[in-house]
């Protein structure tokens, strides 16, 4: 039996950009060559490379693909869906599935949540069937070296993201101009870090993740805005769903809408709030508890994240614009650094006086005073005695006589 030549196959991003063409999860890939979605994830990187007969299924599943221009989802990908460490696994959503049995129809496509960068437009899946793409978990693809300036790279991630990154700020907060803020801060913070940003394998949750920080951050309870409250939602589900979001604790708040608002794996929720895989999957089901018991018509996960989609909808949020952000950045990193410049010559020419004005030679210091002996103590006011009645007497005496008291007494 003669052994065939390895398949070749074609570079990682072109892997990774096929599958994303397709329509196809991490999961849902390695579910068809039947590896770990960890696997998948290490081709597609360029950790790692596909040997034997993984590479052949590997390379004929590609080639299918990039045949089929992008149309091959099969029923294989919905058995390779997350798990939450409950004792039942989270529902997954079937390909070209409609809302769940009961549930409301979906009208119009709701406003994304999901921050991802799709190379290109898929088709409509269970999972975004509320206009909420599935979170692949993969950095957004970059075009060729030099094709693009920073400020064309970072104005179009903005363009994408911000949009649903204030509304997961507002998910989060509650607060629509605090939502506006967290997102602009979070922009202005990775226009200042741009370089590393731009490196990173994932840009958009990069900035997600220091909007949400920022949003979350215990100190705006202090500000004097964040006292008076803003107008709740119109709609009285939406306000309820709102509601029972604000009172969870902001971690749990936020690994919920990460995994059922956004789609982010476990894994990477966990990642992300900084939290064991155990301890994120706690907290997502202590938040569905929550959240069911006000709201029981919620504990479908995907009932529950149109839900999300739709009260993110509602609200009419703007982000400021890509220009607006890059100068308001580079205004706060000019006063900063110009804070910084006062401050350290404030601290020379402190340094320098205290230099020149100290002394320049020992001086010991004084000692303390010691007792005098023979000097009788001082007596407190009141009557004379006897004999200091008769000193008295004769110091008046001796005075009366006149210059004649300083000739010496010849002895």
């Amino acid at each position: 039996m003669t052994q065939s030549s390895a398949p070749p196959l074609p570079p990682p991003k072109t892997c990774r950009r096929l599958r994303e063409a397709a329509s196809l999860t991490q999961a849902q890939l390695a579910a068809r060559v039947g590896v770990p979605r960890e696997t998948v994830r290490a081709w597609e990187s360029g950790r790692l490379t596909p040997r034997g007969r993984r590479r052949e299924a590997y390379a004929r599943l590609l080639h299918t693909l990039a045949a089929e221009g992008g149309t091959g989802t099969g029923p294989e990908g919905a058995a390779a869906e997350e798990k939450v460490t409950a004792g039942r696994p989270e529902p997954a959503a079937a390909p070209d599935a409609g809302p769940p049995a009961g549930g409301p129809p979906t009208a119009a496509p709701l406003a994304p949540l999901s921050v991802g960068l799709p190379p290109v437009p898929a088709r409509s899946t269970g999972s975004d069937a509320a206009g909420v793409p599935p979170h692949t978990g993969e950095p957004p693809v970059r075009e060729a070296p030099g094709a693009r300036t920073p400020a064309q790279a970072f104005d179009a991630l903005h363009t994408f993201c911000a949009p649903a990154l204030v509304r997961q700020a507002y998910l989060l907060t509650g607060r629509r101009e605090l939502a506006r803020e967290s997102v602009e801060r979070a922009f202005q913070l990775a226009w200042e870090r741009w370089p590393e940003v731009a490196r990173d394998r994932d840009p958009a949750g990069w900035v997600r993740a220091a909007a949400h920080d920022y949003a979350l951050s215990p100190w705006h309870r202090f500000r004097p805005r964040h006292r008076r409250p803003e107008p709740p939602p119109a709609d009285a589900c939406d306000r309820a769903l709102l509601n029972v979001l604000l009172t969870l604790e902001p971690p749990c708040r936020r690994t919920l809408l990460l995994h059922d608002g956004v789609g982010v794996g476990l894994p990477e929720t966990a990642a992300e709030t900084e939290a064991s895989t155990p301890a994120a999957a706690n907290r997502l089901l202590h938040a569905r508890a929550a959240v069911t018991a006000r709201l029981p018509e919620l504990e479908d996960p995907r009932l529950l994240h149109r839900r999300l989609a739709g009260l993110a909808a509602t609200e009419r949020l703007r982000a400021a614009e890509p220009s607006a952000v890059r100068s308001g950045s580079e205004r706060r990193a000019r006063f900063l650094t110009r804070a910084a410049v006062a401050f350290t010559a404030a601290l020379i020419g402190t340094t320098a006086v205290a230099l020149r004005t100290a002394p320049t030679q020992y001086e010991p210091p004084v000692a303390p005073g010691t007792t005098v002996r023979g000097v009788p103590p001082r007596m407190a006011p009141g009557a004379l005695s006897d004999a200091e009645l008769e000193l008295r007497f004769k110091l008046r005496e001796e005075l009366q006589r006149g210059p004649g008291r300083l000739v010496p007494v010849p002895g």
